[in-house]
């Protein structure tokens, strides 16, 4: 019997089909739906992009009013879920805060105890929308929260990246700003099936429900190799201090032979096609906050890596300092990651449900032989 090729990590390992995303490799482009997602960064909200997501079609102009009227409906924070948060030490991650708030909501939805409640189409929609709205309220409440603040009410006269914005810091910022943030949520609505995605599908093919398949893709986000790097570019930011150390930090690093985060990605061979439309934002509110210093640092770093592994950025180095400069702290910048990825990640679970195959990949097994008992 030969042995089975073993493909580390799935590495390019096809599991399955999707409709939701891909990248066109001749292009080197992400596609939401067919979309260049530059495009959709680019002319439209992120709203009208999570009504693609779901639906596989950009709305109407009627499609776009209904749906953004129950997205603002939904956005109030149950009490219940204030009180699971509060007792959450502000010395835990966001992460884990996010992670358990959202699994709490699963606890609170009676309709997953119907008949066929867990599959419901019509259901699901309403959860994955549900869902959608609160994210941005828990996540301010989170970072308020540990700031020592009182949480802010959302408000439903505001489009999804202003009460974001409003929920976080207490005011809506200059339209740049909002912009920014915008084009970053968009960026970062879907990926295909990556490790948290993968994750949500194979959670949703055991037949569970949308709440614990976001928790669990939440989860597998946190990781510093997958969500998290984008918290670890500030760290690296912060080590290096000014461009003028860049390169002398970077070649330190590489000699302990550390990983430098924001840098390479599994599917892009010639550059994340995402990282030009995030670096134009960042560009925007370094001249906005009158901050070239930050992009300077950003540029030589870059410049270095290039130089020296040839290994380009990913979709987590603009939005690092991006998001630092926005004014949120650099630990909820996975959670803001996870705000925009519910989308794809309800997408997805939604497809895994109606073409269903429980997903259970073999292993091979190198221990010890068969042995047994001498006593």
């Amino acid at each position: 019997m030969t042995d089975p090729q073993i493909h580390k990590g799935l590495a390019g390992v096809v599991v399955d089909t999707t409709t939701v995303s891909s990248v066109n490799p001749e292009t080197n482009s992400l596609l939401y739906r067919g979309y260049p997602v530059q495009e959709l960064a680019a002319q439209c909200s992120f709203e009208e992009v999570a009504f693609l997501l779901w639906n596989g079609e950009l709305p109407t102009a009627d499609q776009r009013e209904a749906f953004e009227a129950q997205e603002r409906s939904l956005r109030r924070l149950d009490d219940r879920t204030r009180r699971a948060l509060d007792d959450i030490p502000t010395s835990a991650h966001p992460m884990d805060a996010l992670r358990t708030a959202v699994s709490q909501l699963g606890g609170l939805d009676d309709s997953l105890e119907q008949s066929d409640g867990i599959l419901d189409p019509e259901l699901n929609a309403g959860r994955a929308i549900y869902l959608l709205a609160q994210l941005p309220t828990i996540v301010a409440y989170i970072q308020r929260r540990r700031r020592g603040l009182e949480p802010v009410e959302p408000r439903d006269d505001l489009d999804y990246s202003r009460n974001f914005l409003w929920l976080t810091f207490g005011e809506v910022p200059d339209d740049v700003v909002v912009d920014a943030f915008r084009v970053s949520l968009v960026l970062y609505a879907e990926h295909s099936f990556n490790a948290s995605t993968f994750t949500a599908r194979v959670i949703a093919s055991t037949l569970s429900d949308v709440y614990s398949a976001v928790t669990g893709a939440i989860g597998a986000l946190k990781g510093p190799l997958h969500g998290g790097a984008n918290e670890a570019v500030m760290h690296a930011f912060a080590e290096i201090g000014t461009a003028e150390k860049a390169e002398a930090w970077l070649d330190s690093a590489l000699a302990e032979k550390r990983k430098i985060m924001g840098f390479g990605h599994r599917v892009y061979k010639n550059g994340d096609s995402r990282v030009p439309t995030m670096k134009a934002a960042l560009e925007s509110l370094v001249e906005h906050y009158d901050r070239q210093e930050v992009l300077d640092l950003y540029n030589a770093l870059e410049t270095a890596m290039v130089e020296r592994k040839n290994i380009k950025p990913n979709l987590d180095y603009p939005s690092g300092p991006a998001y630092n400069l926005m004014g949120f702290d650099t630990d909820t910048f996975t959670p803001l990651f996870a705000a925009a990825r519910v989308t794809g990640w309800t997408a997805h679970v939604f497809e895994q449900y109606a073409a269903n195959s429980l997903i259970r990949p073999l292993s091979q097994y190198t221990g010890p032989e068969e042995r047994h008992l001498d006593r």
